[in-house]
């Protein structure tokens, strides 16, 4: 049955408008803007904005998809991000044996097929890296690609696939032929050299896995991995705004060096999101919380505690982005870059939507026409 809100302000990724009937349609899409207003409307008071666009997720509501690589951890997962406003996300499983891939493989397509709200496909952030940018990464499991991998590459029924890799270690024909099965891939977890980065992106590559974190900086005499994001204009890049992992000034360099919709906001984050817990395994160490700050016990960042919507509020607030521009990078920039139709409020585009008081705080979250989370 047809639901039917007024929106007091919405913003549809690109203009703001005041008043506006939206018409929730039985398809999970939305049927209308504008018309006449049935008796039992849904009046809403707030910001009504387009639903939030999460191309990295380790984990959230105690789940990690390492740990987990099951449906039920990926509906735990799209529950504890859809309270901060995340409709679509990409499942990311970082650098792990072959078989733990698979295992991720299969469930990925049993939440497509069972309509799990949000999994959109499957990020592989990992395992052809390079071992001295590896991050929190089992240096064990990385290594080159082989045709097992090229096997879980070339499915058919992952939804959106994505792979991070290190140019240097993945020859461009291989990257060439990545493209070809489908998939997007963005360079990270790398010590390339600009030449070499920038070879990938000719090859197809079309991002960079968490701009500044784990990759070769930028230096006068060689543009290194940095560099090579920043000068390219085709090339998206991810930013986690936590404080943590990048500065406010250098995210505003980043803002500020690339063309408009090349910046989206990711956040890397972790099983805790979304529960009580302060600790957890990975692999033979342990993750611990303090704040807002995930170490492991070999002292290294281990992704974030980071949710979309306050990803959202820090660049606002840190960077001086102007708020409806921080939610693109939050929504339509990441869409855009996954190729997929979300980030815009429209006739016939999908109901992802959420709803935001005025200390950007989430509401409600709709997904697919459905609310999944109210306040």
């Amino acid at each position: 049955m047809a639901r039917t809100l007024i929106a007091e302000q919405l913003f549809d990724g690109e203009n703001v408008r005041r008043d506006v009937v939206i018409v929730l349609g039985d398809d999970g899409c939305i049927a209308a803007l504008g018309g006449e207003v049935p008796a039992d409307a849904e009046h809403l008071q707030g910001l009504l904005a387009p639903g939030l666009v999460d191309v990295q997720v380790n984990g959230g509501g105690g789940a990690l998809f390492n740990n987990d690589p099951t449906v039920n951890a990926l509906g735990k997962m799209s529950s504890a991000h859809a309270r901060y406003g995340t409709t679509g996300f990409m499942p990311t499983l970082i650098t792990d044996e072959v078989e733990v891939m698979q295992s991720a493989a299969e469930a990925v397509s049993a939440a497509i097929r069972e309509s799990v709200p949000g999994v959109l496909g499957v990020h592989f952030e990992g395992p052809h890296l390079s071992a001295p940018k590896k991050g929190t990464h089992e240096e064990r499991f990385i290594r080159p690609l082989t045709d097992e991998e090229l096997e879980i590459y070339a499915r058919e029924d992952l939804g959106i696939k994505m792979v991070t890799l290190a140019p240097e270690n993945v020859s461009v024909a291989d990257i060439r032929k990545l493209v070809d099965l489908g998939v997007r891939v963005c360079l990270g977890h790398s010590n390339a050299d600009g030449t070499t980065a920038a070879a990938a992106l000719d090859a197809g590559a079309t991002g960079f896995t968490h701009l500044y974190n784990a990759m070769s900086p930028l230096h006068s005499r060689e543009p290194g991995m940095v560099g090579t994001a920043l000068i390219s204009d085709q090339a998206w890049c991810g930013l986690i705004a936590d404080g943590h992992h990048v500065s406010a000034e250098a995210m505003l360099l980043a803002i500020k060096a690339k063309p408009r919709g090349k910046i989206m906001l990711v956040t890397d984050a972790m099983s805790l999101v979304g529960s009580d817990e302060t600790s957890f395994p990975l692999f033979d160490r342990v993750v611990t919380r303090e704040g807002d700050r995930l170490t492991s016990t070999t002292g290294e960042l281990a992704g974030s505690h980071l949710d979309m919507i306050s990803a959202v509020r820090n660049i606002h607030h840190w960077c001086g982005v102007d708020l409806f521009e921080a939610l693109r990078m939050a929504s339509l920039y990441p869409a855009q870059f996954l190729g997929y139709e979300g980030g815009r409020i429209e006739k016939g585009g999908p109901a992802d939507l959420i709803l935001l008081n005025d200390e950007l705080q989430v509401q409600k979250t709709w997904i697919s026409g459905r609310e999944v989370f109210t306040a």
